[in-house]
């Protein structure tokens, strides 16, 4: 209902009031779960053992989620490991000698460089798919011939050698893994061998993704095989496109029309957007001071549409921009101290939740003293199951309320605002009719 007027007359004075009117049964769904002012999911990359040893016990005992995007291969007893897809690597070694590489064969020479047969080639296929990625065509170019040069000259060792992530998983399991899923922790995909995925060919791109999904499948289960996170943060568009047809949720980019994306290595903050939620990556590392680190949780706590996505990799002098678990320690405890304000939950669940908010319908009805309430959207109910968070206004007379839905009971947090007095409840989508009823 619109807002209307009504005159008071006292005497000589004349009093304007404006009432704001709203329908008693009105619902809407909260920006985030548990009507929360923002949300941050805190994400750690590569699956280094000290993120298990050191880090996780931490948020174990402030009770915080995460999701841990983990680069399977590494890890003792899987099936799927690093390997080429294509022609036999020594013919194409063999070319190499008398055909530079060029726009023609980059991709399935530089797919090929770390399955040579030497150790230390590793390191130059993930610098040229860099520059590759940087449009420095020429100078990718020429470090992979530099590298099938010393190949040829028999300048490397036998071997294979994986890349410095893969090394440092060592110790990890999934039987820990698995653990930790029980305890409400994310396993998510960073594929198999972290590769460098702007230097691969499509079929090398397919293959490091989905057998990373299938071995996480396999090891945990369907539902975690819903996030991934495309190695180095690269959001090269090629790579993208080969992603998003594996993997529901990308860590490097989701194209949404109602999500404005700030990346890791943008100086952006949050700003007026017509969009309705804003993604904000910031990676916490020793460039980035506490203070600062603290200022982004201030942020979010201040506005109503931001997600807070901190990237987080090494811990305690292991892996990448290794952090202190000391300094980490001090930052979740800050996280904690505003859980009434702020959603902290896995990558996944944040993005189920705004996904299945932005694709749902609510249908109200009120009748004999009743309001029904049928929450309903049309996405893949395997996939998305989240109960959202509703707002119902109710008659100002009812002081206490119960909603049903099916087996599920609870008695909502009532409140008031201009509007009127509502109740602030979780329903399960496509689950039936809620009722609520005053008691």
């Amino acid at each position: 209902m619109k807002p209307f007027l009504f005159t008071i007359t006292l005497g000589l004075s004349v009093i304007v009031a404006k009432c704001q009117v709203v329908s008693v049964g009105q619902t809407e769904i909260t920006e985030w779960q548990d009507n929360k002012s923002g949300a941050v999911s805190i994400t750690y990359d590569d699956g280094s053992l000290h993120q298990f040893t050191k880090a996780l016990p931490i948020m174990e005992r402030l009770k915080l989620p995460a999701t841990f995007f983990v680069i399977t291969g590494g890890l003792p007893g899987s099936k799927y490991h690093g390997d080429f897809i294509g022609r036999p690597v020594k013919a194409i070694i063999a070319e190499s000698a008398t055909i530079p590489t060029n726009n023609q064969n980059f991709l399935e020479r530089c797919s090929a460089g770390g399955y040579l047969g030497y150790k230390g080639t590793i390191t130059y296929v993930t610098k040229a798919a860099s520059l590759y990625d940087s449009k420095k065509t020429d100078e990718a170019y020429q470090l992979i011939d530099e590298l099938y040069k010393k190949v040829r000259n028999g300048e490397f060792q036998p071997g294979y050698q994986p890349c410095d992530e893969v090394l440092q998983e060592e110790g990890s399991t999934w039987d820990d893994l698995r653990r930790y899923a029980k305890e409400g922790y994310e396993i998510a995909s960073h594929s198999i061998t972290h590769a460098s995925m702007p230097g691969l060919d499509s079929a090398n791109i397919s293959y490091e993704l989905e057998k990373s999904k299938e071995e996480i499948k396999d090891q945990m289960g369907e539902q975690y095989t819903f996030s991934t996170e495309v190695p180095y943060g690269y959001e090269n568009e090629r790579v993208m496109q080969i992603a998003y047809k594996i993997y529901p949720a990308l860590r490097n980019r989701m194209p949404e029309v109602w999500l404005k994306e700030i990346d890791r290595p943008s100086k952006q903050t949050p700003g007026k957007t017509d969009k309705d939620y804003i993604q904000w990556q910031r990676e916490a590392n020793t460039r980035a001071p506490l203070p600062l680190m603290k200022s982004w949780v201030d942020t979010t706590v201040s506005r109503k549409d931001t997600w807070l996505v901190i990237v987080i990799h090494g811990v305690d002098g292991l892996g990448y921009e290794a952090l202190p678990s000391s300094l980490l320690d001090e930052y979740f405890q800050y996280i904690k101290n505003d859980e009434d304000k702020l959603w902290v939950a896995t990558f996944g669940d944040v993005t189920k939740y705004m996904r299945e908010r932005e694709n749902a319908t609510i249908q109200n009805n009120e009748d004999n003293g009743r309001i029904s309430i049928r929450l309903t959207h049309t996405l893949d109910e395997n996939m998305y199951y989240l109960p959202l968070t509703l707002k119902t206004y109710i008659p100002s007379g009812w002081k206490s309320v119960l909603v049903k839905q099916g087996k599920h009971n609870q008695q909502p947090i009532s409140g008031q605002d201009k509007k009127g007095t509502y109740i602030i409840y979780q329903a399960y989508p496509n689950e039936g009719v809620a009722t609520l009823s005053k008691i």
